[in-house]
């Protein structure tokens, strides 16, 4: 069955859509509509544009996000292929990316975490074309426009900010006037947004916009799931690490400095988790593109072929206990 994702056919594409329908089942059977926050002015007009055709039908909502993770799925899956990481073409990262996202069905409802997720794929994409751009300025600016959005839809999610930084010392020469490019155009979209709120007389929106939690607690209702979540993904996780030594080790330097800068995005996305309040169960899914991408070696060690077909049963294993476990 490991050779159905590892195949690089077009029809993969088809069968990936398939396996995303029915893993999603368990959400797709319970729809519901958007929860928007209080205060979330820039998500409430995106639910706003999306009600306009779907006129708030929780079932359509949670369809167009299943079909936004297919989608979110197949790009993250050509940022491995195209930035050259590691391998043969293969739709790997994309199966693994749909599976990590099917363990909690809150991940699959439409949310400003899913649309956040967006700008996640699209910054660490970005990030990954710093040193093969002809135009350097330009893409440290769209990198850090896309980030700043990231920010507007999610405010934890400043954190990404140094990243940008991160990965112009990891993939660039130092220069001051990249450094300040970043910084104009992170300060772009903010600038746009409060304008726009300016001339809607909301400007006293602009004070909701930091909010701090922890989404860390202190009580566990479902220990079960929990542990046995946590354990598969750290498992999948270790099994990924190892299946790229080999990789790192034959890559080039930008090669290493690219899967360093992946690292970064990882544990900076688990700090915007932890820094969310422990209501949005769905804040975990920022941390989904960085880690499908590092879990994705496990499943395409060519030496040791058991090694791989163990991670890609073990991957469905866990989804199937996290279906069966949660509540």
């Amino acid at each position: 069955m490991l050779s159905l994702v590892r195949n690089n056919s077009p029809y993969t594409v088809i069968i990936l859509l398939i396996i995303t329908l029915l893993v999603k089942l368990q959400a797709l059977g319970h729809p519901v509509v958007p929860f928007v926050p209080e205060n979330h002015i820039f998500f409430q007009t995106i639910v706003d544009i999306f009600n306009v055709v779907l006129r708030g039908n929780a079932f359509a909502f949670t369809l167009l996000a299943a079909v936004m993770i297919f989608a979110q799925s197949l790009y993250l899956n050509s940022i491995f292929v195209n930035r050259r990481l590691a391998g043969k073409p293969t739709y790997t990262t994309a199966f693994i990316y749909i599976i990590l996202t099917s363990i909690l069905p809150e991940f699959t409802y439409f949310s400003e975490i899913l649309l956040l997720n967006w700008c996640v794929i699209g910054g660490i994409d970005a990030l990954l074309g710093f040193h093969q751009t002809n135009k350097p300025r330009m893409h440290v600016f769209n990198t850090g426009f896309i980030f700043s959005i990231a920010a507007l839809l999610h405010f934890q999610s400043v954190g990404y900010f140094l990243l940008i930084f991160i990965a112009l010392l990891l993939l660039r020469t130092f220069n001051p006037g990249e450094w300040a490019v970043a910084i104009i155009g992170y300060l772009t979209p903010i600038y746009l947004f409060t304008g726009t709120l300016f001339l809607f007389d909301k400007l006293d929106a602009i004070q909701y916009l930091p909010q701090i939690g922890l989404s860390l607690p202190r009580q566990i209702k479902d220990p079960l799931y929990v542990f046995g979540t946590i354990t598969g993904i750290l498992v999948l996780f270790v099994m990924g690490v190892y299946g790229l030594q080999d990789w790192i080790h034959k890559g080039g330097v930008y090669t290493r400095r690219m899967w360093t800068t992946i690292a970064f995005a990882f544990f900076i996305s688990i700090l915007v988790a932890i820094g969310t309040d422990i209501s949005e169960k769905s804040i975990w899914l920022v941390v989904m593109p960085a880690i499908s991408v590092i879990v994705t070696p496990a499943l395409m060690v060519e030496k040791t072929k058991w090694f791989s077909n163990f991670a890609f049963y073990f991957s469905l294993l866990l989804l199937v206990f996290c279906q069966l476990a949660v509540n």
